[in-house]
């Protein structure tokens, strides 16, 4: 088969298989703390449009964007082509709609929303789409997991990916196939809070999923990176912060504590949830701590209090990639001396939560004024 002509070539393809540097775009999970993530997209896509001297979307620079749970709803409609204030007009039309309790639940038997409103709503921008449509204008990734086999999934829309397509013994549906609806449904699905999603993998074989967040990748932005890197991925990306950029946005983060005598007695469904919210946060702890040593980072992030920050200290064999963070710290102290922002203990705890939509308004405009601080674009190279 003879190579496409540049008229043929889709604008997906472009992106993932012309040369010369990539960028990737990844987006943490965190529910309806996804306002955090576009207030940053929002800076980002003034900076680039300041200067171009032009409107810009972010589809157009990025070359793989993806996401986890609520960073994969935002992540495909980038990818679809949508510009961040569109995206952020959806989303506080979508949470208060997504995270209201049914008038009847059984505590711990239930989950306690109900998703039907999220898929209706994932319809309306996705409609009937697929993983190989031609109107995501970029490469995209979603990541879920697969509960009855125990797997993570990144699935990207990658035409060179291993199961891309149906094989002829037809042991498997090609991802290819996949609707964009269900598989970000399918990353939403946190235990507890929605109810899991069935994808049909085969004939007669239905995988059961739940949100992304409980792989190691609630940060996706190492999967990512993996995914164009690996050779067998079929991308085989090249490496070096003249190569590779790759920006990661977080949607608020915290250390999930309390005392001991809080939980004292609780239930063992409640202790399961806590203990499930503090595994989410040690793995993006861990992806941070290995982005941040094996890139070259002009805003680095302190990991922890032993670690501190990692942008001094030498990659092995040199840096991977150029990386990039931006987020904001759900913390009293963070928020006053880095933003100058006096809010209670009590507003702390609501802007943690994955389903208050009640902290949206003040979530956003902290980090609105934490992405003017923060953004740079000369940060990014060339």
């Amino acid at each position: 088969m003879s190579d496409p002509q540049p008229s043929q070539v889709s604008a997906r393809d472009r992106h993932l298989f012309a040369p010369g540097p990539k960028r990737i775009l990844a987006l943490d999970g965190g529910g309806v703390r996804g306002v955090v993530a576009l207030a940053f997209l929002k800076q980002i896509e003034q900076e680039l449009a300041a200067k171009a001297g032009h409107p810009v979307r972010l589809c157009d620079h990025f070359d793989l964007i993806g996401g986890t749970s609520t960073g994969a709803i935002i992540a495909v409609a980038l990818a679809l082509g949508y510009r961040v204030d569109a995206i952020t007009e959806f989303y506080h039309r979508l949470a208060p709609l997504v995270f209201r309790s049914p008038m009847i639940r059984l505590p711990g038997w239930k989950a306690i929303f109900d998703a039907t409103a999220l898929a209706r709503e994932l319809e309306t921008v996705m409609g009937d789409r697929r993983l190989d449509t031609e109107d995501l204008q970029t490469g995209v990734g979603v990541i879920l997991k697969r509960l009855d086999t125990g797997s993570a999934w990144v699935l990207v829309n990658n035409p060179r990916s291993k199961y891309w397509e149906t094989p002829a013994n037809q042991d498997y549906i090609g991802n290819r196939h996949y609707r964009l609806a269900q598989i970000v449904r399918a990353s939403t699905a946190a235990p507890h809070y929605f109810d899991p999603q069935e994808i049909a993998i085969a004939e007669g074989v239905q995988g059961l999923f739940v949100d992304g967040g409980l792989t190691p990748h609630n940060n996706p932005a190492l999967a990512l990176f993996l995914a164009a890197y690996i050779p067998t991925t079929g991308l085989g990306w090249g490496t070096g912060p003249d190569k590779l950029t790759i920006v990661s946005v977080g949607a608020g983060t915290f250390r999930d504590s309390f005392k001991t005598q809080m939980l004292s007695g609780a239930a063992s469904a409640r202790l399961a949830l806590r203990a499930m919210i503090q595994q989410i946060g040690d793995s993006q702890q861990l992806v941070l701590t290995l982005m941040s040593l094996f890139g070259e980072s002009p805003t680095p992030w302190a990991i922890n209090a032993e670690l501190g920050e990692l942008g001094s200290t030498p990659a092995p064999g040199g840096p991977l990639f150029r990386f990039l963070r931006y987020d904001i710290k759900l913390d009293q102290a963070w928020l006053q001396e880095r933003l100058g922002a006096k809010v209670s203990e009590q507003q702390v705890g609501q802007m943690r939560r994955l389903d208050d939509v009640r902290s949206m308004q003040k979530l956003g405009e902290l980090a609105a004024e934490a992405a003017r601080r923060q953004v740079k674009t000369e940060d990014w190279g060339g």
